[in-house]
């Protein structure tokens, strides 16, 4: 069959091609509120996936989950001015308490003014800080290490399903330490939870690093991020770890008796991913059929389509699908028979489009000679020739566990080879790096794909670094981040001509 299940491809229109994606997936879609999405059971099925396996790993790390109120007092906020300077534009604000019925219609209630206004939750450092001040005395208390999963708001104006949303999900860690030592560790340990995370169950390979300090998260010392490359050369921070220094602790006096008895601020951090993590996991390996799913993150890794004829046989082939599903979900595979009333060609598509790995197809020969043919999600495609396979029934359960092994490692080889080989490190100038990425008009609606660059810089602050982002801003890109233990920078920063210290990556990103 040759046809492609999506549409639009990506390389005639990427922007479009997500947003088919998603839509034909089943994963979302746009709700009656604007800016926020409804998330389908099939999307929902892979953030629980996604949750569950990175819950466990933070809950190792020493983490236990709370819950905080999704409104917090304005004075909260207030408090810290750095932290208010970067979230005001963002901030969603309740100011009434009720509603009356005035004339058929509802209006707010002018005597239902609050006394202080309420801000959605864009964040939670302010209201956790305030509970920290209160829970630590000692510093046998420290360190205090919770996590919470929790829906935020920030007031986004332009929205892309899973990544921009007024509203969205996602877990915040935040930690207390008596030192910047520990603090540090934990803000780096936490970092490399979300590179492991991302890459050995996402399949997604990241580059971990510093922001520079005008990408930090407001109000803190020290931001790091994980840097994914999506399929049209972008970059996607896939993830944040912050070391926030005693700001919060100074503004919301979180402070211990330390060993000597005197009183201390503590260090805090914060770190957090959220459901911009699908829409990485859609752009990193989707195709033009639809998604591909690693199999680490699919609610079903396989799927059974039985080719129901309408025929008294039918009844003997699902029979046969029934067991072979018996026999997988034994063996721990999360598995379906998709049994409804719908032509077989129809429900395999739809199973392509949302990317489930595995797509058995059992047809009344299969059954009959006790095989199973199925397509493998990642390698559907010989040019425009659909591939199956067929195998005896107990030799495919035996090896079920291996080929979704084999699977999850092959679409992570896949997204490392684009990204290692799309990083060009021999730009000599500021001319040179403009002349590489081109003109930013209609970037927005896709266009050429480009890499990321690498390049010396001499990391520098204030007005120096600001101007650097202007110029770079007028090309629409930015600094990713400065990686991790990468090797001694040499020859002189692109920007400044003073002599680098380290190298930075640059590229458009979402």
């Amino acid at each position: 069959m040759s046809k492609r299940a999506l549409a639009v491809s990506r390389e005639e229109n990427f922007p479009d091609w997500y947003q088919a994606v998603v839509r034909d997936g089943d994963m979302a879609e746009t709700s009656p509120v604007r800016g926020c999405m409804i998330i389908k059971p099939w999307g929902w099925g892979v953030w629980e996936r996604l949750q569950a396996e990175l819950d466990t790993r933070i809950k190792d790390t020493g983490h236990d989950n709370c819950y905080f109120p999704l409104f917090i007092p304005m004075s909260f906020i207030a408090k810290e001015a750095e932290h208010v300077e970067g979230f005001a534009k963002e901030m969603a604000v309740v100011t009434h308490h009720r509603l009356k019925n005035e004339g058929g219609k509802l209006v707010v209630d002018p005597d239902a003014k609050l006394e202080e206004p309420l801000i959605v939750r864009p964040t939670s450092e302010t209201i956790i800080g305030d509970a920290f001040q209160r829970w630590i005395k000692s510093y046998r208390d420290l360190p205090l290490l919770i996590n919470q999963w929790a829906n935020v708001v920030r007031w986004e104006m332009r929205t892309r399903l899973f990544l921009r949303t007024a509203e969205f999900l996602w877990q915040e860690g935040h930690t207390a330490h008596a030192d910047k030592d520990d603090a540090v560790a934990e803000t780096l340990k936490m970092l490399e939870v979300y590179r492991t995370f991302a890459e050995d169950v996402l399949a997604m390979p990241v580059i971990a690093g510093e922001k520079p300090a005008n990408e930090r998260f407001p109000g803190a010392d020290n931001t790091y991020s994980i840097e994914a490359m999506m399929q049209d050369g972008k970059a996607l921070q896939a993830g944040t770890s912050h070391y926030l220094g005693t700001h919060f602790a100074e503004a919301q006096n979180i402070q211990f008796q330390n060993a000597d008895g005197k009183l201390t601020y503590c260090h805090t951090t914060s770190w957090g991913v959220s459901t911009r993590l699908i829409g990485g996991v859609i752009m990193t390996h989707g195709d033009d059929d639809g998604l591909r799913l690693p199999p680490a993150i699919a609610p079903r890794q396989i799927v059974i389509v039985p080719m129901l004829r309408e025929k008294p046989e039918d009844a003997a082939l699902i029979e046969y699908c029934a067991a072979l599903e018996k026999d997988l979900k034994a063996a721990g595979i999360r598995t379906l028979v998709d049994a409804k009333a719908v032509k077989s060609a129809e429900k395999r598509w739809n199973w392509v489009r949302r990317g489930a790995p595995v797509i058995v197809e059992i047809g009344g020969r299969d059954a009959s000679g006790g095989n199973v043919t199925f397509m493998r999600r990642d390698r559907l495609r010989d040019g425009d020739k659909v591939i199956s396979q067929t195998s005896p029934r107990a030799e495919f359960v035996a090896g079920a566990p291996a080929l979704l092994k084999e699977i999850q490692e092959a679409l992570y080889a896949e997204a490392k080879a684009r990204l290692d080989g799309n990083i060009i490190t021999n730009l000599k100038s500021f001319d040179d790096l403009a002349a590489y990425f081109g003109p930013a008009e209609g970037d927005d609606e896709g266009g050429a794909f480009k890499g990321w660059a690498r390049v010396p810089w001499s990391r520098p602050e204030g007005e120096g670094l600001e101007a650097i982002a202007d110029r770079l801003k007028a090309l629409k890109l930015t600094i990713r981040n400065a990686p991790l233990g990468q090797e001694a920078a040499v020859g002189k920063c692109l920007f400044t001509g003073e002599p680098a210290k380290e190298y930075v990556l640059i590229a458009r990103a979402y």
